[in-house]
């Protein structure tokens, strides 16, 4: 076989870092780094890091210092959590990954809810997330079994057993897509606490930290002082008659754990576990190296809840800025030599009546008939289909679109050109894109940035778990009919605000520069392989190396 070489407590950590014993230093500097730590903050597009880079003096501004890549691309279509986190540490496009959206349709499941979520196992008889409530955070058991790919550390285990590979986030697809289906220890929150999917492996200091955000949040929070540079940002802008937003300073009532995701107090509360794996399984403490994926979540819950051009996200990128310095700094405390990429899944958009006062007067939101209702209120008309039941399914306006399968095949492929048409009347619909004609089309390669709206599209599209069509809206167009509590922005449109983020990499003593090129996230995997020697099978990748060496030398060869 051809082979291409790679030459590859929560409330202290707010307010203090602890300094490591003694046996927690590592030892001298080797040529590859000791500890590899990947980052994603989601929904951190190029936009927002371009907004804000001169505003930041603490983690981010650190990683400033090293490989800069501006203009990094999710490149695909389905610009959402789980398909973006899935690009990351595979190096592959989310269609060959399986991973095609947050939730598909599967008309073949053993359930009555046939919406599948990216990282639940639906084999799993009683299990259901469309059960999931604020309170019971779904009905689910949590995996990565529907990635068909291997991540970086588990490629990684594969030559050197003893390497560790863990993964901590808010968000369970987070952590999972990151890690992987066999991570040696994975966290995620879920409602009252971080925990984890298997069963005896727990990090000891896990209970006792998970007290300590549950005391945190019984007590109130005072607001979070508004930064100078974010002042301006600090204006009301009415979403209805009831309610506006763009003045929030994260203040917190006592029992306030709802409203914890969607503030700054989340990410510190990741980071915060991140350093305890860290030092209590002394990660970067050995001759081989470890991987340990971090994924931070309040930046999308911030963009969800109160758009991406208030006061609320300004507060939250300098917190998280502040955050991650105080996070690399209990690392330096360790002595710890390690390599650090950070990305996001995705972008993000702003909500639409604060940019049609931003000049942008086509900004929109859907409207409540664009999607899979509307059109089953127009079939329900039609008597040949009547016995059938439902006739279309989809789970949002945008993206993937399923047609019942017990329709017989004829009339199956009329319903589907039919209900094709119908969607791409519509003035919000950019394209409507045909899966069977998708599904023979190679993955894209060549520029990023020039790929056709059908090769974003096919990038994110797997035969067996896209739909019958596809449909993207026009820009602008939020696929929220009516904005409400904590959704009122989104993302996953193929468009750049939403493709485009930050791809930067970091190590103590690496050559600073930038480059502006297009490159893309799933680069990243190769880019570390090469950095670890791991060899990797020629074509496993869709992604390429990049040369982060920043001078002379090639980090690739």
């Amino acid at each position: 076989m051809r082979f291409t070489k790679y030459v590859t407590s929560f409330i202290a950590f707010i307010a203090v870092s602890t300094t490591a014993n003694a046996e927690d230093h590592s030892e001298a500097k080797s040529d590859k780094p000791r500890l590899v730590i990947a980052i994603s903050v989601d929904q951190f597009s190029s936009d927002l890091f371009s907004e804000y880079r001169s505003t930041f003096t603490g983690g981010l501004k650190r990683l400033t210092g090293g490989a800069v890549f501006p203009s990094g691309y999710q490149g695909h279509a389905a610009t959402e959590t789980c398909p973006g986190h899935a690009t990351i540490m595979t190096g592959v496009h989310p269609g060959r990954a399986g991973i095609i959206a947050n939730n598909w349709i599967d008309l073949g499941v053993k359930r009555d809810d046939k919406t599948i979520y990216c990282a639940e196992d639906e084999r799993i008889e009683g299990t259901s997330f469309g059960s999931i409530t604020a309170a019971t955070q779904g009905d689910y058991v949590a995996s990565a079994w529907h990635l068909l790919v291997p991540t970086l550390g588990e490629r990684l285990k594969k030559i050197s057993p003893d390497s560790r590979n863990m993964a901590v986030a808010g968000k369970d697809r987070s952590a999972l897509m990151m890690g992987g289906n066999a991570p040696d220890m994975v966290f995620w929150w879920r409602g009252e606490g971080f925990e984890t999917k298997q069963d005896g492996l727990m990090l000891p200091a896990l209970p006792e930290f998970n007290a300590e955000i549950k005391a945190m949040l019984a007590k109130p929070r005072a607001p979070i002082a508004v930064p100078a540079h974010c002042a301006i940002r600090n204006r009301a802008i009415p979403v209805d008659s009831n309610n506006a937003l763009g003045t929030y300073q994260f203040q917190r009532p006592e029992n306030g754990a709802p409203i914890f995701r969607a503030s700054p107090d989340f990410d510190a509360a990741v980071l915060a576990l991140a350093k305890k794996m860290v030092k209590n399984e002394r990660l970067g403490t050995f001759e081989f190296t470890d991987v340990l994926n971090v994924g931070l979540s309040a930046t999308d819950y911030v963009g969800h809840a109160f758009g991406t051009g208030g006061v609320e996200m300004c507060i939250n990128l300098s917190e998280l800025d502040r955050n991650l310095g105080t996070f690399f700094d209990n690392l330096d405390e360790m002595g710890r030599d390690y390599m650090v990429v950070l990305t996001a899944d995705h972008g993000g958009h702003d909500l639409p009546e604060r940019l049609q006062q931003q000049g942008v007067p086509e900004a929109q939101r859907i409207d409540a008939e664009t999607n899979a209702d509307g059109l089953n209120e127009v079939f329900s008309e039609n008597s040949k289909l009547s016995k059938y039941g439902q006739t279309v399914y989809a789970d949002s306006p945008f993206g993937d679109y399923y047609i019942n399968r017990t329709i017989p095949a004829p009339l199956r492929e009329e319903v589907k050109a039919e209900a094709m048409a119908m969607m791409a009347r519509s003035d919000q619909v950019e394209i409507v894109l045909d899966g069977a004609k998708l599904a023979k089309m190679p993955m894209p390669t060549g520029p990023v940035e020039e790929w056709s709206l059908a090769e974003r599209a096919r990038a994110s599209f797997h035969p067996d778990r896209s739909g019958d069509f596809i449909v993207l809206l026009k820009k602008s167009v939020t696929p929220i009919a009516e904005a409400m509590r904590g959704y009122v922005a989104t993302h996953g449109s193929p468009w750049d605000y939403d493709r485009r983020v930050p791809i930067m990499f970091w190590r103590k003593g690496m050559s600073h520069f930038e480059q502006p090129i297009s490159v893309q996230t799933v680069d990243i995997a190769p880019t570390l392989a090469s950095i670890i020697g791991l060899e990797v099978s020629e074509g496993e990748f869709d992604g390429r190396c990049l040369d982060i060496d920043g001078g002379a030398g090639d980090s690739c060869e």
